[in-house]
């Protein structure tokens, strides 16, 4: 199984410092992230496109040409912080559309989409789900043009029956999910019986960890905080097993977000030891 990294591990160091999180003393470009990825000995990088500096033609030639150097496997990931808004948001729509000529300006085989996040959670989920359906079956049209595979992420939104009913809705070879193995038991969802059920239609990961937070309500969605992988709830030995049992093509992306408070403001460890942690038990390093 190959390795990755998702540069949302450092979205305080791009400029997106959480409450309570200080500003970074060195901040990142993406340079310096693939960089990083590199000293890492990452297989595979995920990038955020809310990081890109631009997405000019010159900028996206250039960020290939880096990526083909370093021998990275790739997804060009859109749509943070949410999306398409469950539905609510037509540009959005357009935008998300849009960024599929950026990924395959940079070669990127999948592109991670969301269709919502925590902000709509709580509002009633058949409404939205008809919405993005529809949505998702007009960009797929352009993506199978491209020969891009679309991969939904399961945002702390939907759960994996609800997700399942989106993709088989949708019955595209080219829509299919970004598997992120938190945010399923953020839903209160199991994250191995999730990836079993799914397992034929994963295109892309976020594998993260999570604990419970001492103090935080369990409506919380931050009360599942990030920790490195292997030392918190998630599975992750076992799903991926299943992915591999189900010939994933992908790589493992580690990802984080919220952090726990021992990992507070140190990304980099938390990155290190995740990553080894993924190659001594997952991958073939």
């Amino acid at each position: 199984m190959k390795i990755g990294i998702d540069s949302y591990c450092y979205h305080r160091f791009f400029g997106e410092v959480y409450p309570g999180q200080r500003p970074p003393e060195r901040p990142y470009t993406m340079d310096t992230f693939l960089d990083r990825a590199k000293e890492l000995e990452c297989d595979g990088v995920s990038l955020e496109s809310c990081f890109f500096p631009e997405f000019g033609d010159d900028y996206l030639a250039q960020l290939k040409a880096k990526l083909d150097d370093y021998g990275f496997d790739r997804v060009y990931a859109w749509g943070h912080p949410d999306g398409l808004e469950a539905g609510g948001n037509l540009a959005a729509k357009e935008e998300m559309i849009a960024h599929i000529a950026h990924a395959k300006a940079i070669a990127a085989p999948v592109m991670r989409v969301v269709g919502s996040s925590l902000m709509f959670r709580n509002e009633p989920h058949e409404p939205q789900l008809k919405i993005l359906a529809q949505w998702f079956k007009e960009a797929v049209e352009v993506a199978e043009k491209a020969d891009i595979k679309l991969a939904v992420e399961n945002h702390i939104d939907y759960n994996s029956d609800e997700i399942k009913w989106l993709i088989d809705e949708i019955g595209s070879a080219h829509f299919g999910i970004n598997l992120d193995t938190a945010n399923f038991l953020r839903v209160l969802d199991d994250p191995v019986e999730a990836t079993a059920k799914l397992a034929p239609h994963i295109y892309a990961t976020h594998v993260k960890d999570l604990l419970p937070v001492k103090g935080r309500s369990v409506k919380e969605w931050c009360y599942f905080a990030c920790v490195a992988a292997g030392d918190g709830l998630i599975q992750i030995r076992e799903i991926a097993d299943i992915l591999r049992q189900n010939n994933y093509q992908g790589f493992l992306a580690f990802e984080t977000d919220m952090p726990h408070p021992a990992w507070e403001n140190n990304e980099e460890g938390m990155v290190e030891k995740s990553i080894q942690y993924l190659k001594d038990t997952c991958g073939a390093h």
